[in-house]
């Protein structure tokens, strides 16, 4: 089973992720784990990506589809995935269609977690990360036992400057999932939407219950 979650920044996709795939034993495929990892190795890919990165730019479609096909190549997601952050575009969800399609396989669903602007401006503000393995925190909804460290790895919490209240609305603007994208799912059947405002128990059990 191949799954694509999609949502706007603050929806709770990466948390959703993790909660879906250890429920269903699918792999998690974060585009954001792939980059760090192409990137601490050295990789052609991860050198390259990590120029845009740097720089706070979105890595190019054609650096992410090649990273994603090298990932999905790899033993362990032969069996299905969930993709958290990828496709981003229709470009890369048709590139994602082509692979599982030559292994005999596709994305078996499509799951849109959605939230209203307002809400979403309201959680983007309070959210913080761990520098060193990636795990999200937000002050009032998700805090850490203790201030500013991470409860799994004991890293330094930040604050993305795209995630300061000033450019939260700007963000969210460019980075909601393109209308193309969902109709690309839409027509193949596998779209189904979820309201990401309920409490994340009920989130969880309205996404497990979709793909069932």
């Amino acid at each position: 089973m191949y799954i694509v979650l999609l949502g706007p920044p603050g929806a709770g996709k990466g948390t959703q992720a993790q909660r879906i795939a250890a429920a269903t034993q699918l792999l998690h495929i974060s585009t954001g784990d792939m980059f760090r990892e192409n990137v601490k190795n050295e990789t052609a890919l991860g050198k390259l990506a990590n120029q845009y990165m740097a720089k706070g730019e979105l890595v190019p479609d054609e650096v992410t589809i090649k990273m994603l096909l090298e990932r999905i190549s790899r033993t362990d997601a032969k069996a299905g995935a969930m993709f958290d952050g990828f496709p981003r575009n229709v470009v890369q969800a048709e590139a994602l269609d082509e692979a599982l399609r030559g292994n005999g396989a596709k994305v078996d669903f499509a799951l849109l977690i959605s939230v209203r602007d307002a809400e979403l401006m309201a959680r983007l503000g309070g959210r913080w990360i761990c520098r060193a393995c990636g795990k999200l925190y937000h002050e009032k909804n998700d805090p850490p036992k203790k201030h500013g460290i991470c409860d799994a790895c004991g890293g330094e919490l930040y604050q993305r400057e795209d995630d300061r209240p000033e450019v939260v609305a700007s963000r969210l603007e460019k980075q909601k999932p393109p209308a193309a994208l969902i109709e690309h799912y839409r027509k193949a059947g596998t779209l189904k939407e979820i309201n990401g405002e309920q409490p994340l128990d009920a989130v969880t059990s309205a996404l497990l219950e979709a793909i069932r």
